[in-house]
């Protein structure tokens, strides 16, 4: 299959270690191991084997690896069940699967990033007992008003 363009995928292959930034306008799949900061115009894919020590920038990302960084998503971030992660994390959405290790913040804004710091304080405002939570309706994981996922004080 050949890609062009903003439609391109670059493949980091579980025998590759790749020390410095990566920037693309394309998808990334990592099943290897990067040391640095990762921006990415599209998507990234991270398999089981795949880790990244740095911080990343991305449209939306699957993690199953290991992530040692921020990681800032314009739309979303799914961790499933094997991730490590230690850093922070914001995006529009966010997905975490039971048997996720987390470590740091979550700031989850679905009207999105861009707005106005005012519209963003009504937002919490009117928010704040909703995050208490520990859990949605449908049982994923949701952090409280401090970003803490587990609800714990």
């Amino acid at each position: 299959m050949e890609t062009t363009g903003s439609n391109s995928q670059s493949i980091i292959t579980a025998d590759a270690e790749v020390t410095g930034n990566i920037k693309t306008s394309g998808s990334l799949l990592i099943d290897g191991k990067v040391e640095g900061d990762v921006a990415c115009g599209h998507d990234i894919t991270m398999g089981k084997t795949g880790s990244i020590k740095g911080n990343t920038t991305v449209n939306s990302i699957v993690v199953e690896g290991t992530v040692e960084g921020n990681i800032v998503a314009h739309e979303r971030i799914e961790l499933k069940a094997s991730t490590r992660m230690t850093g922070d994390l914001k995006a529009k959405r966010l997905s975490v699967e039971e048997g996720v290790a987390f470590s740091g913040k979550a700031e989850i804004t679905p009207s999105g990033a861009g707005e106005a710091s005012a519209a963003k304080s009504e937002n919490r405002s009117a928010s704040t007992e909703s995050s208490r939570s520990a859990t949605t309706a449908a049982g994923a994981a949701r952090p409280d008003v401090r970003g803490n996922l587990f609800g714990k004080r």
